[in-house]
C-alpha cells in the first residue's frame, strides 16, 4: 500500500502545522511543504494526497503586496478540482472559501484569544458534527472572515463570529479558529503579531492568551480526531 502524503502551505515562517505535523508522522504519513514566505512553488497536486492550508496575518485580497497568493488560489483550485483532501486553517480557509466563490471580508469584530465556539444545529446530520462537543473553547487570531460556499454546511459558529468552519463536498473543511496550535506556536503568534492586541471586546489580553492552563489537550484532541476522519476518506 502507498504511503499517504499530506503538503502544506505555509504562509509566515512563525504559523506552522502544529500538531498535524507530529499527528501525520504517527500516521506513517509524507510531509512535506510550500514555504510560500520563501517564494517557493507548489506542487502539482498528483504529487499529494491531502492540502492543508495554513494561517497568516495578510488577507486574501492582498495580492498586491503577496503576489504568491495569486499562485496559492490557483494550486488550491487545482487540489479541489482533483478531489484532493483540503484542509483550511484561519487565512488558510478563507483563501478555500475565496476560491470557492464566497465573499471574504472584515468581520465586525477582530476575534483573538481563547473564546468558545458552539457546535450549529445545521451540522448535526452530517458525520462532522460526531467530531465535537456542543461547546468547546478554542484558540482564535482573525479580523476577517468567509462566507459560505454554494453547496457547504456550517459546523460551528462564536458569539464575535458566525462562520467559525465549513465542510464542502465532506473532503474539504475551513476552519477559522486552531485546534492545531502549540503553546510555541502561540507564543510566536504573540511575538509577531502582539501590535493586534488592542482593547477590544473579543481580543484577550497578552497574559491571558499565554495562560499556562489554556486547553491545548482538548483542543489536540478534537483536531486529532478530525484528521482521523479525514484519513478514512483519503
Amino acid at each position: 500500500m502507498a504511503t499517504k502524503r499530506i503538503h502544506y502551505f505555509q504562509q509566515v515562517p512563525f504559523e506552522g502545522p502544529g500538531i498535524i505535523e507530529s499527528w501525520a508522522s504517527r500516521h506513517e504519513y509524507e510531509i512535506s511543504t510550500t514555504s510560500f514566505f520563501e517564494n517557493q512553488t507548489p506542487p502539482d497536486p498528483e504529487q499529494f494526497d491531502w492540502l492543508v492550508v495554513m494561517g497568516g496575518p495578510m488577507g486574501v485580497h492582498d495580492d498586491t503586496e503577496y503576489p504568491w497568493l495569486k499562485i496559492q488560489k490557483q494550486a488550491i483550485e487545482a487540489a479541489l478540482r482533483a478531489s484532493k483532501v483540503v484542509l483550511g486553517i484561519c487565512l488558510g480557509a478563507q483563501l478555500i472559501a475565496d476560491v470557492l466563490g464566497a465573499e471574504v471580508r472584515p468581520n465586525a469584530h477582530k476575534e483573538i484569544g481563547w473564546l468558545p465556539i458552539y457546535l450549529c444545529n445545521d451540522i448535526l446530520d452530517h458525520p462532522v458534527a460526531e467530531l465535537f462537543p456542543p461547546q468547546w473553547t478554542s484558540f482564535h487570531w482573525h479580523g476577517d472572515t468567509f462566507g459560505l460556499p454554494h453547496g457547504s454546511r456550517l459546523i460551528a459558529s462564536s458569539v464575535a463570529c458566525r462562520n467559525q468552519g465549513f465542510v464542502y463536498n465532506d473532503r474539504v473543511i475551513g476552519l477559522q479558529f486552531h485546534m492545531e496550535v502549540t503553546d510555541k506556536g502561540v507564543q510566536s503568534l504573540v511575538q509577531n503579531c502582539r501590535q493586534e492586541l488592542t482593547d477590544s471586546m473579543f481580543v484577550q489580553s497578552e497574559s491571558d492568551i499565554l495562560d499556562v492552563d489554556a486547553p491545548y489537550d482538548q483542543n489536540h484532541q478534537l483536531m486529532g480526531r478530525l484528521l482521523d476522519h479525514l484519513d478514512t476518506l483519503s
